[in-house]
């Protein structure tokens, strides 16, 4: 029976300020992307969201983005690489230590928003980013978006990977995201995203906007935390999986074949 992971960007609440329903991803996903401190989260919001990730048996990841939080980490921004290396290490580090506090683990990274998609277009941006969280965290799996050049990145580290794609966005042919700001690159239909997640595991394949099929490996699926939809996206995601005979479960890092 095939297998995939579920997975979901949390943790993104800040002071007085809420975003998502985490309590409620945390019961539905198998993998949680927790913030740490760079587009959004605090150390209150890490501990609590870890806590909770751990109590529900859901593996821990490190979610860094530029040290954007007006800008929620979506704005593009031009840091000079070993300052944004730093910075990396920075979050990663406060994972890592926040994790172990709550008797938790950090089991994965994934990099977020702009600086995820300015990663998947530049395969040594994607290198350097992801050696400068090795660096403080050796067994790291990373995540990456499946066939772009965050994957070739891990290809030539030699590191742990899971390849991911995402339920509720679309796809240009090269397969990175299409831009947040076009009609039609988020969706916001539960049932659709839940569709389209069946058809794309079952074929082994990112399906594009287009129609275009790009073979890949999946091993995790993104849902969103941050949309009003998240909670039953997610729920309709896993649902029609598990009615298509694709079974939950965390996800087992990978090294590329030599």
């Amino acid at each position: 029976m095939p297998t995939v992971d579920l997975n979901a960007d949390m943790g993104e609440s800040f002071g007085a300020w809420k975003m998502g329903d985490d309590a409620a991803l945390l019961n539905i996903v198998t993998s949680a992307n927790i913030a740490c401190g760079g587009h959004a989260g605090d150390a209150d919001v890490m501990a609590a969201t870890m806590t909770l990730a751990h109590k529900n048996s859901v593996g821990i990841g490190a979610h860094p983005g530029f040290m954007d939080i007006a800008g929620f980490g979506r704005n593009r921004m031009s840091v000079p690489r070993a300052t944004l290396q730093n910075q990396v290490r920075y979050q990663v580090a406060a994972s890592v230590g926040m994790a172990r506090s709550v008797g938790a683990k950090v089991r994965h990274l994934k990099l977020h928003g702009a600086m995820a998609n300015m990663a998947s277009e530049d395969e040594g941006m994607a290198r350097d980013l992801y050696e400068a969280a090795l660096s403080v965290a050796p067994d790291l799996i990373i995540m990456v978006l499946a066939a772009t050049a965050q994957q070739k990145a891990v290809e030539q580290l030699g590191c742990a990977w899971a390849g991911e794609i995402f339920a509720d966005r679309a796809y240009n042919d090269d397969a990175t995201l299409v831009d947040r700001s076009l009609e039609g690159a988020v969706i916001h239909d539960a049932e659709l995203a839940g569709k389209r997640m069946v058809e794309m595991v079952t074929a082994g394949a990112i399906i594009t906007q287009s129609g275009k099929h790009i073979p890949t490996r999946i091993d995790t699926i993104c849902l969103h935390g941050d949309t009003a939809e998240a909670v039953q996206i997610a729920a309709s995601v896993g649902q029609q999986l598990e009615a298509a005979g694709i079974s939950l479960s965390q996800f087992q890092g990978h090294r590329q074949e030599t």
